[in-house]
């Protein structure tokens, strides 16, 4: 009887001891060494949503678009990305239509360097409806630019709970891009005025597709006007960012988000792509869809970038 009774107590003991230890575990993944999964899962089902049909095209002033701003919104919150603003929108007027910037911020971890804003973006709207194709009228924007959105608040999630920048980190995404940078230049403009001390700037344009296997994975607008692809693929470990000849040719650095910061605080701002007008047949096309999409190609973009990123946050 008393080595039953013995038996019993040690076995409670180390049960208990073991769930003490499980418990640490899963405490230990809200510290500093808890790196996130960015996987292909994840931002598929993001991409189904936002390039679904029921959110039509999400053309800004829509009831699909209002739509595509809630699930963003949901989104920043369930991962820990505070509202900057009082709420996450950034209201704008264009005549009879109102317009969404969503912004959210994520703290930086050191004293000083948290005063300085590294701004993360990609533009949430698309235009609606397109040529008609075999009864399809709704241009999903999957590619453009659900993607780089999607690419946006991936960064978002992983920094909000890994906690590993140094500088305060902003993720913005905007409306009312198809219709002339009506909503960064909204932001831009409001963030300045507020005072905002912004070290740089980084949009995410279209970056569904791979580029040919002989070339880099990504090209950057405006690649002469700053260090930058230098300097992140530096902190990347490798090559992500390169040239893309005719990007000055086709004048990409002033058609995307980054142009309106780099007009209001002058300090390097540019858009990354893996779209080159050879890798996608389906621009401003009804059938720019989800599953179009290379989730493999994405959720790699995304992982290679992060410690290029978090190389920046923290120089």
């Amino acid at each position: 009887m008393k080595k039953t009774l013995l038996i019993v107590i040690v076995t409670i003991f180390m049960s208990c001891s073991g769930s003490k230890k499980s418990a640490e575990g899963e405490q230990g993944k809200e510290d500093s060494n808890y790196m996130p999964d960015i996987t292909q899962q994840d931002i598929k089902v993001s991409m189904e949503y936002l390039a679904s049909d029921e959110l039509e095209g999400r053309a800004t002033g829509t009831a699909g678009i209002e739509k595509a701003a809630v699930f963003i919104e949901n989104y920043l919150k369930k991962n820990g990305i505070k509202p900057y603003f009082e709420t996450y929108r950034d209201t704008f007027n264009l005549g009879d239509i109102i317009g969404y910037n969503i912004v959210g911020m994520i703290e930086g971890n050191d004293p000083k360097l948290k005063n300085e804003f590294i701004i993360l973006g990609g533009h949430y709207d698309h235009i609606g409806v397109g040529k008609e194709i075999n009864g399809d009228s709704i241009a999903n924007g999957a590619n453009d630019d659900a993607s780089g959105t999607i690419a946006a608040m991936e960064f978002g999630k992983y920094f909000a709970k890994s906690k590993t920048n140094k500088r305060s980190v902003l993720i913005t995404l905007y409306a009312a891009e198809e219709i002339g940078l009506k909503g960064s230049g909204h932001l831009a403009e409001r963030l300045k005025a507020e005072g905002m001390n912004a070290y740089t700037m980084i949009n995410f344009e279209m970056i569904g597709v791979p580029r040919a296997a002989d070339l880099s994975m990504a090209y950057m607008s405006g690649y002469g006007r700053s260090n930058f692809a230098k300097t992140l693929n530096k902190y990347a470990g490798e090559d992500v960012v390169g040239f893309f000849p005719k990007a000055k040719e086709f004048n990409l650095f002033m058609r995307s988000d980054n142009f309106p910061f780099f007009k209001e605080f002058n300090i390097p701002a540019h858009a990354i792509s893996t779209f080159d007008f050879t890798n996608f047949d389906y621009y401003h096309h009804v059938d720019d869809e989800a599953d179009k999409m290379d989730y493999e190609h994405m959720a790699s973009f995304i992982n290679k970038m992060i410690p290029a990123l978090q190389g920046m946050m923290n120089s």
